[in-house]
């Protein structure tokens, strides 16, 4: 597989970046996201309760802890799925997200890798990725794909290495195969903030490892907030410069990963109140 950090620039925006922060928080990165008291219930239930954080480009922050903690309705109000009950999101140069039209542009630069990975098993691979980009173009339009769209479609198969299974239908795919194709998606919109929720659980670790490493070299290179949520929290110890430990809809630790102890550990999965399913 060619790495990331040995590919083609995807994301270039053509504008220098500030240098990005480093594990032991030494340079200061521009912000790509602001939450502030971030409230969310449902059926009655709190799920989010006064979530504050901010999200840095050109680092890696994960979110951490127990099933039904919240880590996937905090992704879901920062890609403007879920709107909150209470709190605010704002972002440089769009201030206070409050109109549609504001989350539109956000929306624009952000991308999603979803962890049942919400492709059209009949299409191809590669027609897969390109519908990552449908909101650049009219979706009646009859003119075929533009030139710099299938590039950046073909070298985000080639990133996660599946250039050579680019015309297969999904169906066909492994359950691992079709995760990789969502990533390359989302890759392929050359986003400023990459969201992912368990991009990597049917992946073997080795994979994992080597796909997160690459998602970890993109951030640093091209200025992208990468926020994961993972279950795997070696994994996430392993990739991330940040950790937020979300326990009871509730952020518990807030910090660099080698602050991430057996202490904070504790402090984010003990007492963790249990649900079915993810929220």
């Amino acid at each position: 597989m060619t790495g990331l950090s040995h590919s083609l620039p995807l994301l270039a925006r053509g504008a220098a970046l500030a240098p990005a922060r480093s594990r032991s928080g030494a340079c200061d990165t521009p912000v790509a996201l602001t939450v502030e008291g971030l409230s969310v219930a449902r059926g009655g239930r709190s799920i989010l309760r006064f979530v504050s954080a901010r999200f840095e480009r050109g680092a890696v922050t994960v979110l951490v802890g127990a099933s039904g903690a919240g880590k996937t309705t905090l992704l879901n109000v920062l890609n403007g799925l879920l709107e909150p009950d209470g709190g605010a999101v704002a972002a440089p140069g769009l201030g206070t997200l409050r109109h549609p039209d504001q989350w539109a542009l956000l929306r624009r630069e952000t991308a999603t890798i979803f962890q049942d990975h919400a492709l059209i098993g009949r299409l191809g691979a590669f027609d897969n990725v390109l519908l990552g980009q449908v909101d650049a173009r009219h979706p009646l339009s009859p003119l075929p794909w533009p030139r710099r769209a299938r590039e950046d479609a073909a070298k985000a198969l080639a990133d996660v290495g599946l250039l050579d299974r680019a015309f297969d239908r999904v169906e066909t795919l492994s359950g691992g195969e079709r995760q990789r194709v969502g990533i390359a998606r989302a890759l392929a919109r050359r986003p400023r903030l990459l969201l992912g929720d368990e991009p990597f659980s049917a992946l073997d670790l080795p994979l994992a490892r080597r796909l997160g490493a690459d998602l970890r070299a993109l951030a640093i290179r091209d200025g992208v907030a990468v926020v994961l949520a993972l279950h795997q929290i070696a994994l996430a110890r392993a990739l991330a410069d940040r950790i937020l430990g979300v326990r009871d809809g509730a952020i518990v630790f807030d910090g660099p990963t080698n602050a991430f102890d057996g202490v904070a550990e504790e402090r984010v999965f003990s007492c963790s109140a249990t649900a079915t399913g993810k929220v």
